[in-house]
């Protein structure tokens, strides 16, 4: 039976193994750099992209650059290169990156604000002007030679409109430490590496076709304008992951609008790509250019670098990730201070990266009992659904809230997520933690 490489856990094992027997072309980096990058990740529990870095840029997972600059009438940690205000109240910072809080998602509908996007950087924003980006699509798998797309030539093409979130491999990281007392590498966040958003743009299949696309044509490779990044003393270049044709000339963007608003430089703009339902990586910032190619292609940004590494897991780590996981958060602060013999609305989200979610489960003690949640949104692939549910409590003291989803594939959340080093795909129901007083 034929693989279906649009599908991406086929893709990027095939690529993997076409890769390994030498059969895929490593697009921009020498393979003996990436055999060593390899060999320390399998030694090490991890690759070591947590570390990546470029000059002006820190690196992910170490602690905000001091004296950074004030926002909003107040002292604000602010990483290197990130262009938007981050209001404690809307943003926690992690290092290149900025966490949304989720409790600030309370009333702001289905679709998350830009003001409170998280951004994920491997190095820092560049500032990129609509009037002078170009695309160049080019390739030994295109009729001629390159093609160039200005952004007025791109928003001449037919456009589409979808709502859908983009979601960090890493996404609830932190709780392999703080709620199963397990190490893992990289940022720490909790569950805010997440955002929906409507996003407007070109079908890559509209610029490829224009562009002479062949029948000869196997993987299609955008590549971002940020800075390169270096790791373990190695220049990966700028960030790139490549598709397989049958994906680019499904429903990929090429997305130059954000919630009807042109799409803002921390996410992307003047242009980005956006890949419905593969994780995060794939989702490229600052695309500048494309190669379609004649044969597999391989980059350090293939997800077998995102890969699960330690105990339970092959010596070599495990094949590539997949999309993602399921999760649910609660709206509210943790730690949060309730009134005893008060009724509040717990509010909250759930999602899932395989399937629609379809129901959630929410306990107010600790998990001995669960009800039912309402839901306010219908079930649809690659957004989320808001919940609510009515609560009284009726002591005081410490309580701890969970809320647990279960999607149309069939899948509900665990009690314990299988520990990896690099700690990614969480997806255990999470322990909220609230006072009653």
């Amino acid at each position: 039976m034929p693989l279906d490489l649009s599908d991406e856990s086929q893709y990027d094992r095939a690529r993997l193994r076409q890769w390994a027997r030498g059969r895929a072309r490593s697009a921009g980096v020498d393979r003996r750099d990436l055999l060593r990058l390899f060999a320390a990740g399998a030694a090490a529990g991890s690759l070591g992209l947590g570390a990546a870095g470029s000059a002006g840029a820190a690196a992910e997972g170490t602690a905000a650059a001091a004296g950074s600059p004030a926002r909003s009438g107040a002292a604000v940690a602010t990483p290197p290169g990130i262009v938007k205000p981050l209001p404690p109240e809307l943003f926690t910072v992690r290092g290149t990156n900025a966490e949304t809080n989720f409790a600030s998602l309370r009333g702001t509908g289905p679709l998350t604000p830009v003001d409170r996007f998280f951004v994920r950087n491997h190095t820092s924003t560049p500032r990129i002007e609509a009037s002078g980006w170009r695309l160049s699509v080019w390739g030994d798998a295109l009729s001629g030679g390159p093609v160039e797309f200005s952004y007025d030539r791109l928003r001449s093409l037919p456009a589409v409109e979808r709502t859908l979130f983009v979601e960090c491999a890493g996404n609830g990281r932190s709780f392999y430490a703080t709620q199963q007392g397990q190490q893992v590498t990289g940022t720490a966040w909790t569950l805010g590496a997440i955002g929906v958003a409507r996003w407007r743009g070109a079908r890559l299949s509209d610029v490829l076709r224009r562009a002479g696309v062949t029948r000869a044509a196997v993987d299609v490779l955008p590549r971002g304008l940020d800075d390169e990044v270096v790791t373990n003393g190695v220049n990966l270049g700028r960030v790139r992951r490549p598709l397989p044709v049958s994906k680019a000339l499904d429903d990929v963007i090429l997305a130059y609008e954000m919630n009807g608003e042109p799409l803002p430089p921390d996410h992307g703009g003047p242009v980005r790509v956006v890949v419905p339902s593969w994780i995060g990586i794939s989702s490229i910032k600052w695309v500048g250019d494309v190669e379609v190619s004649a044969e597999p292609l391989y980059s350090p940004w293939n997800t077998d670098l995102y890969r699960l590494f330690g105990p339970g897991q092959p010596p070599q780590g495990s094949a590539p990730l997949t999309r993602q996981t399921l999760k649910s958060a609660f709206e509210l602060e943790a730690g949060a201070t309730l009134p005893v013999h008060r009724t509040r609305l717990l509010t909250g989200r759930s999602w899932s990266g395989a399937a629609p979610v379809h129901r959630v489960d929410v306990s107010t003690d600790g998990g001995a009992r669960w009800q039912r949640a309402r839901l306010h949104d219908a079930p649809r692939r690659g957004g989320w659904v808001r919940w609510s549910l009515p609560w009284t409590p009726r002591a005081t003291g410490p309580a701890a809230l969970l809320a647990r989803a279960t999607d149309a594939a069939g899948r509900s959340q665990p009690a314990t997520a299988a520990h990896n080093t690099q700690g990614y795909l969480f997806d255990a129901v999470v322990r909220h933690p609230v006072t009653v007083v």
